[in-house]
């Protein structure tokens, strides 16, 4: 195993991030979403590959994460959505050990991140890894945050368990500045206060300011804006998006809300009873999905522009993760399906379009090409 620290030729402008490390270099600009430049020789930043994760119950063996690849480039937003049980929480936790094992259990696959395979790291390697170069901020702040420990004093932890030389008056000095950063009002003061004294908003930006506290080079957000109103939401949002702009920081968006994909990210992937249905860049799969999965996430939403109110729920219920249908799992469910014996007994392939980057995994995406949804019009998206 190769040592996790390497020195970072990365840059940041925004002056807090530069008070709050200033030993470190400036990341490099933000690359486009459609380039597939790496650390270092074109490669991703992260990079898995056929992660297989199950988890062993009372009624069987739960496959909630069946052989998925993706890549997270450096510097983008790429975003995860799917129903609850889809896996996709599963699937980030897994790279970062969080899996309960047992009964969980990690069965194939490998998740290179700088060259370093995160699933074969031990768990002092991991503690030390969380936090620093990859970072989770997870969806429920009412919980996440200790309840009898001042705020400041938890975020001065995160700093001090991986730089624990640190003298307290530089933690304290991040502190501050850290909640400036994510928009806590008087954060001198605010450093001084229990997690019972901060609204839910204030809760998470909080969290957020946790997750970079180290300067990570990948930040995890896991359903980020559960439990919150619309409004605090937006708030949250637009927190997450200045961070990651300021940062430069790859971020993997995970969530439900389609809407959400759409202001926040550059690529999506859908998953659906733990495996990839469809993957791209979120302008084209927006205006042109190819499985009928996304297309029911999408029709099942309301528009506010439509003169007529209709909503066209998913037929059926999610398959079983214990006792999968054979063939493709959305077939039950699927408008495409029409008893064709082939989406029945064949699983069908995460294919891409004509060499566009966009891919989906269905026998008969071709049928779908000029397909409009609901949100197919560019001011949608």
């Amino acid at each position: 195993m190769v040592a996790i620290r390497a020195p970072r030729t990365s840059a940041r402008s925004h002056r807090h991030l530069r008070q709050l490390r200033g030993r470190r270099a400036p990341r490099c600009a933000r690359p486009a979403a459609t380039e597939s430049q790496g650390v270092s020789g074109g490669e991703p930043l992260l990079s898995i590959r056929d992660l297989a994760v199950e988890f062993r119950t009372e009624d069987g063996v739960v496959h909630a994460v069946d052989g998925i690849s993706y890549d997270v480039l450096p510097g983008e937003t790429l975003g995860i959505v799917g129903e609850s049980g889809s896996g996709k929480s599963v699937s980030t936790m897994a790279l970062l050990g969080l899996i309960p094992q047992p009964p969980g259990r990690i069965v194939s696959g490998t998740a290179m991140f700088k060259g370093i395979d995160l699933l074969k790291m031990g768990r002092k390697e991991l503690r030390r890894f969380r936090g620093d170069e990859v970072a989770m901020v997870f969806q429920d702040p009412m919980t996440s945050l200790n309840p009898v420990l001042k705020v400041g004093y938890q975020l001065g932890e995160a700093i001090k368990t991986h730089y624990p030389k640190e003298s307290d008056d530089t933690v304290a000095k991040r502190v501050i500045g850290l909640l400036r950063l994510v928009g806590v009002p008087n954060p001198d003061v605010r450093a001084n206060q229990y997690p019972h004294e901060f609204s839910g908003g204030m809760r998470q930006r909080a969290m957020i300011a946790m997750s970079i506290a180290n300067s990570p080079s990948l930040l995890i957000a896991d359903e980020p804006t559960t439990a919150l109103d619309v409004t605090i939401q937006a708030q949250v949002l637009e927190v997450l998006k200045t961070v990651q702009e300021e940062t430069q920081a790859a971020t993997i968006l995970i969530t439900h809300d389609l809407g959400i994909v759409a202001e926040m990210c550059e690529r999506v992937i859908v998953m659906y009873a733990g495996r990839i249905v469809e993957a791209g860049d979120v302008h084209t799969i927006f205006r042109a999905p190819r499985h009928p999965y996304t297309i029911g996430l999408m029709d099942s939403l309301p528009k506010l522009t439509e003169d007529e109110e209709w909503l066209r729920p998913i037929p059926g219920s999610p398959p079983s993760l214990i006792n999968r249908p054979p063939g493709c799992a959305f077939h039950p469910r699927c408008f495409l399906t029409q008893g064709r014996p082939r989406c029945r007994e064949e699983v069908p392939e995460l294919r891409e379009a004509e060499g566009t980057g966009h891919r989906a995994a269905c026998h008969f995406s071709d049928e779908l090409v000029g397909h409009q949804s609901k949100f197919s019009e560019p001011a949608a998206v």
